[in-house]
């Protein structure tokens, strides 16, 4: 899965946990996307099967998209953990978690995150 899906899949976990209800505009508002690219992206997940799409426009995570959203996610709150207790400003540090938990190999976090669980924010 590409980058901007995770993203999107991230989007609709946390949208979910705040409002428990998501629609494309939701998802539009917080990602500041158009409308128009979030249709585009809903149609493919939902296609993919990472998505369900309800007659009220609702949309809710597969079993599939869950499974990815939270890996995602959680990679996000452990990224930003460890650069927030080396010390980088907590706004920067979100940013940058954001971009390194698609990229970073599955080893690689597994040992970072090892590390917080083992030895908190000792360095």
């Amino acid at each position: 899965m590409r980058e901007s899906g995770e993203m999107y899949l991230e989007t609709i976990l946390i949208l979910g946990k705040e409002k428990n209800i998501v629609r494309a505009t939701d998802i539009a508002s917080r990602l500041g996307y158009s409308k128009a690219s979030v249709s585009r992206a809903v149609g493919k997940l939902s296609s993919e099967g990472y998505i369900v799409v309800g007659n009220n426009g609702y949309i809710a995570l597969t079993e599939k998209g869950r499974a990815v959203a939270e890996k995602v996610y959680d990679r996000h709150l452990v990224l930003s953990r460890i650069l927030v207790s080396l010390g980088v400003d907590q706004k920067c540090a979100v940013e940058d978690a954001c971009r390194i938990e698609h990229v970073i190999s599955d080893e690689a976090f597994s040992a970072i995150k090892h590390h917080l669980e083992t030895y908190g924010s000792e360095l």
